[in-house]
């Protein structure tokens, strides 16, 4: 076992060196510059990549150009083609493991190559996540304790269709695993090997929360529903909660999801004093994390390895994405306040793939976005662009000048509705909160607060509410597991699972609906 004082002295010279390589002007974008250099010759090897118009020596402009965005439906044949062996289809030589997506958009889990050098991203991007923390608070003692992983199962399973060649496939967690050096497990990896291959998470919580007390955390990471079901499982068990038992906890790295509406309770869970740190990770690639304030956005990770494009959300168009390659901008072409989709060029074999994430810029030098939320997940029906990010700030506000507790919510369009007296299009809300609140809340009480706080925040919303096409909101206020019952259902309940926010039809309010009438009955 490597000493403690030996990592301590360690994790301070890589802090440093961290700390200068986020100082200067202009980096991000020499660094996007030499990133596009080094994979473009690897990607000319794949026959796809070839066949597509990538040369070995060509320059971004003519990237640009001729080579066509894509969508994960597109390169899929292809990767069905590396699970089965084949080598030199999307980069270089054969690729045995796949990370797999949650499927919470399509509802199909995708299938992502993670090659060596993909790896050898993860690897590098997680450290320095953790080091712009120690960065930002300026001490090294979270290194002092074990760092507690909450999420899916490390274990990789075999893709038995692939046979005879090995391929596997794992979340990301397992993935996150692979890059662990046997020290670093040793000396920092919880809840430990057995309980994180544990893939049910009604198993896996107990197991965890009868370790906790057992050892000295100092650094807790998953999604808040993971953190809070974990303080659930403590109190369940007479065990005292996450800030007694983890005295030295100073660290909640988070990422995946808003952490907005979970903010009071996840800091009575962890205490008063622990620093809250956001990171933006895909199974595509790592992107951004946090190195200052949390009002100054996530600083994009441009020296990874990973080539970054955004296309202004103005010139999305799903059915034309093969089209769109001359709108795509580097880093170098955007601005701060504008929205864009976000398509990366990675190690793993992907050529401007379409991430399916909306980004707004911040500040361009440095280079700090927020994640707005899905390209296939915001409300436009009318013409209003609203993103997930603008409604959780809404209802977040709203719910914490009341004490409210959000438990979730989903928002959808509502067009012509006798039931509801209106034959305006409008949003209709659906809030599930926790009871024993002071001021009880109602749907007119809530609606035109959120309706105010959305003409304030978006320009699109309030455009369209001026004129008259979109109506005030209406807001459902659902009983106790109706969200529940539909998670469920989707196979979505518990562990890294999340809710979608807002879509753009009434799929999913509609299947509340329904769940709504099952619970009453």
């Amino acid at each position: 076992m490597v000493p403690r004082s030996l990592i301590s002295l360690g994790a301070g010279v890589l802090s440093a060196r961290a700390a200068a390589r986020l100082k200067g002007t202009g980096k991000g974008s020499r660094a996007q510059d030499a990133t596009f250099s080094r994979l473009i010759p690897s990607l000319a090897v794949g026959s796809v990549w070839w066949d597509a118009g990538i040369e070995k020596a060509m320059t971004y402009e003519s990237f640009r150009k001729r080579v066509s965005p894509c969508t994960h439906e597109m390169i899929a044949p292809a990767i069905e083609r590396m699970k089965k062996g084949e080598s030199d289809v999307l980069w270089p030589g054969t690729c045995q493991i796949y990370a797999v997506t949650s499927g919470a958009s399509t509802g199909v889990p995708r299938h992502i190559p993670v090659t060596e050098a993909m790896l050898a991203h993860f690897k590098s991007t997680h450290l320095d996540s953790l080091f712009w923390y120690t960065n930002r608070v300026s001490r090294t003692s979270v290194f002092k304790g074990r760092h507690m992983s909450l999420g899916g199962s490390i274990a990789l399973a075999r893709i038995v269709e692939s046979e005879p060649f090995e391929a596997y496939t794992g979340d990301m967690d397992a993935i996150t695993a692979l890059n662990v050096p046997g020290w670093a497990e040793r000396a920092f990896s919880e809840p430990g090997a057995e309980i994180s291959k544990i893939a049910d998470w009604q198993q896996k919580i107990p197991a965890i929360a009868a370790r906790a007390p057992k050892v000295n955390v100092t650094l807790v990471a998953g999604m808040p529903r993971c953190v809070l079901d974990l303080a659930e499982a403590l109190r369940a068990g007479g065990t005292a909660g996450i800030s007694e038992i983890w005295p030295n906890l100073e660290c909640y790295f988070h990422g995946g999801v808003p952490v907005g509406p979970y903010q009071n309770e996840l800091r009575e869970e962890l205490g008063p004093t622990v620093n809250f740190h956001e990171v933006y990770l895909a199974c595509e690639a790592f992107v951004a994390a946090q190195d200052a304030e949390p009002t100054d956005g996530l600083r994009l990770m441009a020296d990874a390895g990973v080539f970054f494009e955004f296309l202004p959300m103005s010139e999305y168009d799903p059915a034309r994405i093969t089209h769109l390659g001359p709108k795509l901008l580097p880093l170098s072409g955007v601005t701060a306040g504008v929205d864009y989709a976000l398509f990366v060029t990675t190690p793993g074999g992907l050529a401007r793939y379409l991430l399916g994430d909306v980004v707004r810029f911040l500040s361009t030098d440095p280079a700090r976005l927020v994640p707005m939320g899905r390209t296939d997940q915001r409300l436009g029906t009318f013409g209003e662009n609203v993103y997930e990010k603008d409604l959780t700030d809404a209802l977040v506000s709203l719910c914490k000048r009341n004490s409210w507790k959000i438990v979730n919510f989903h928002v959808a369009p509502l067009f012509n509705d006798p039931t509801i007296r209106t034959n305006r299009a409008r949003h209709e809300w659906w809030v599930e909160l926790q009871a024993g609140t002071n001021l009880t809340p109602t749907g007119p009480i809530m609606a035109p607060e959120l309706d105010a706080a959305l003409i304030r925040s978006n320009r699109d919303y309030a455009a369209k509410r001026a004129t008259g096409i979109l109506d005030a909101p209406f807001v459902r206020l659902v009983m106790p597991g109706v969200f529940e019952q539909w998670m469920r259902h989707h196979g979505l309940w518990g562990g890294t699972h999340k809710m979608p926010r807002c879509r753009n039809d009434r799929i999913i309010a509609d299947e509340l609906g329904g769940a709504l009438q099952f619970a009453k009955d």
